[in-house]
């Protein structure tokens, strides 16, 4: 299982302090095979990195540039960059980035780009809740799959995270039989019968002994709850109780 802290617009210098106990944790028998990995802004990447050092937790980009090379783009981060300051993943496709304009196309060539950088690649998917209404989630999920995946042959170092847009930050979670057909769907776009897919959207440890009874998912994407330690491994901890 993976188990993926996107901390967004969240955290200083005196937040590596919190990390301390997950570290501790991270070296226990309790964390059994899962994988733990944060993703916090691009202005504390190395530091985490640093910190990180002497245990298996790994480092992640929330987001990069397109271009595989330096440029004038202002404010910027690539994934060479990224690779470089130690990340070994990057979020690519989240919907808060793709109502600031990222659209499907855009998102296969970051994802071309970051693959070539020997980045994992954390491909967020999913729909808005007019979209849910229409029953068009399953039509939505297969374009940003289709046009996202464009000419990517080798997918072993892509997870997919379905992330329903109407579930982030609203503290709601899809029904179980829905979420299990839809992750169950997502799965079937793919000849591998091994591609991982993630769940996101108001994962925390008052829901988690829900979400994890959902055998087909891979692992997490957790927002908020990451941002306190202890929430974070109450999350992992539970998924395996």
């Amino acid at each position: 299982m993976y188990f993926i802290a996107n901390w967004k617009m969240f955290g200083d210098l005196r937040s590596l302090n919190s990390l301390d106990k997950v570290i501790k944790f991270s070296k226990s028998n309790k964390i059994n095979k899962g994988r733990l990995i944060y993703c916090p802004p691009y202005t504390l990447i190395r530091s985490f990195f640093k910190k990180f050092e002497n245990c298996q937790i790994d480092i992640g980009g929330q987001n990069c540039h397109e271009s595989e090379i330096f440029g004038p783009y202002t404010g910027s981060v690539n994934c060479r960059m990224l690779k470089n300051i130690g990340a070994n993943y990057v979020i690519i496709g989240h919907s808060e980035n793709r109502k600031n304009g990222e659209n499907n196309k855009l998102i296969n060539l970051k994802i071309k780009n970051a693959l070539k950088a020997k980045l994992k690649v954390i491909f967020c998917i999913g729909e808005s809740l007019n979209q849910k209404k229409k029953n068009n989630t399953k039509l939505i999920l297969s374009k940003q799959i289709k046009v996202g995946l464009n000419k990517i042959k080798y997918k072993k170092n892509i997870f997919i995270a379905y992330e329903p847009i109407w579930a982030i930050g609203t503290g709601i979670i899809p029904k179980p039989k829905d979420l299990f057909d839809t992750v169950k769907f997502i799965k079937s776009k793919f000849k591998d019968k091994s591609q991982k897919v993630l769940y996101g959207g108001s994962v925390n440890p008052q829901n988690i002994n829900e979400l994890k009874k959902i055998n087909n998912i891979n692992g997490f994407l957790i927002g908020a709850a990451s941002h306190n330690s202890k929430k974070f491994i109450d999350i992992v901890k539970k998924t395996y109780n």
